[in-house]
């Protein structure tokens, strides 16, 4: 198949998180499948710009990778891109489109709809009631209306990453055409041989509110001699804010920010921890869920992390609720069982490499196209 994928950002852009290295990970592993898989992409990074050539493909892991200049950053606006897809959309069998809300997504749907080529959104965690309420309510609904509802409406099929995913979406009473539900997958690598803690919570990830840190900092005065260790970047700002509620519960010196972590420094801290944490008010999937499952550490995630009912099949941690008090239950009472926890740990391991590698997330996603090309 020819496949391309339509994205407002791409690698080396990393700091706006999972959905990024899902859809590289995507591309890499149907790439590997034989398939010819190209993204379009912006060159928006934070403020400033990937360091990239623009306009032409450029090779990366086999996947031919096209960047545009945006003119409207907000929402990653870009001409070259809208032309380029016009021109060359044609040429593929299936076009799949991540994010909503932006630009790309609705310049891919139209050329795609024109030529008369079969598309696939994934909405990627946007389309949630209490999130677009939460934030731009106004502009995201006139959006939803205007732009969104025709997109749609004419698109082949919509794919969520969870079933918690896709429960969200219905309760915006948008259409949802064909919705289907692959999982994302990591590349799973060997646990580094390092000492474990028996007493240090991990929190990996985009710093960002809807991440409920600060549930979890509220939860560490109710666990006793535990420490707290958040790693991400903190485009949002909130880390003084979060410091000054650790100063005010007086366990600021029990919190550690650790700022952005990758490769094998990022899988030595997961592998170390005692336990990772990820009390979301909202994750449509939860990579870092994944990748501490990898390490064989026990998770302890809320009902509206997207993996929370792949952690109760698995029986790889603790689900749990939100409440502060709830959560230093769970904690703690994993904290006071090594074993109960390396048990965990164990069955997190083996539901990674049965369900959730790559190959295999691959293997689904190129079933899912094929339903839609027959």
């Amino acid at each position: 198949m020819n496949i391309l994928h339509v994205v407002p950002t791409y690698l080396p852009a990393r700091r706006y998180g999972g959905p990024i290295y899902a859809v590289h990970g995507l591309a890499t592993a149907l790439a590997a499948r034989g398939h010819r898989v190209d993204v379009f992409t912006t060159n928006v990074d934070g403020e400033g710009v990937s360091d990239v050539p623009l306009g032409s493909r450029v090779e990366m892991d086999g996947v031919g990778v096209h960047y545009f200049a945006s003119s409207f950053r907000r929402l990653y606006w870009s001409a070259g891109l809208r032309n380029a897809l016009e021109a060359s959309v044609a040429q593929y069998d299936v076009v799949h489109l991540h994010s909503i809300f932006l630009h790309p997504t609705a310049a891919a749907a139209r050329a795609a709809k024109r030529r008369g080529v079969p598309y696939v959104i994934a909405p990627r965690g946007m389309l949630v009631p209490e999130l677009i309420r939460g934030k731009s309510r106004i502009t995201k609904s006139l959006w939803l209306r205007m732009v969104e509802e025709r997109n749609f409406a004419s698109a082949a099929a919509i794919h969520f990453t969870s079933e918690r995913e896709w429960l969200d979406a219905e309760r915006t009473s948008m259409t949802l055409p064909s919705p289907f539900v692959v999982p994302n997958g990591i590349d799973v690598v060997a646990r580094p041989d390092i000492a474990r803690s028996h007493n240090e919570i991990v929190a990996l990830g985009r710093i960002s509110w809807k991440k409920g840190l600060d549930r979890l900092i509220a939860a560490l005065p109710h666990i006793e001699n535990a420490t707290l260790k958040i790693a991400g970047n903190d485009d949002e700002n909130l880390t003084p804010q979060l410091r000054e509620q650790a100063s005010a519960l007086g366990v600021a010196s029990r919190v550690t920010f650790a700022g952005e972590m990758r490769g094998d420094e990022k899988y030595e801290l997961l592998a170390r921890a005692a336990v990772v944490a990820m009390p979301s008010i909202n994750e449509n999937f939860g990579n870092v869920v994944l990748e501490a499952m990898s390490m064989e550490t026990p998770v302890v995630v809320t009902p509206e992390v997207g993996l929370s009912d792949e952690v109760r099949r698995a029986d790889a941690g603790v689900v749990v609720n939100g409440e502060p008090r709830a959560l230093a239950a769970a904690i703690d009472e994993l904290l006071r069982d090594a074993s109960r926890c390396a048990q965990l740990g164990a069955n997190g391991r083996r539901a990674v490499e049965e369900r959730f590698t790559w190959p295999r997330v691959a293997e689904q996603m190129e079933a899912a196209y094929a339903r839609l090309l027959r």
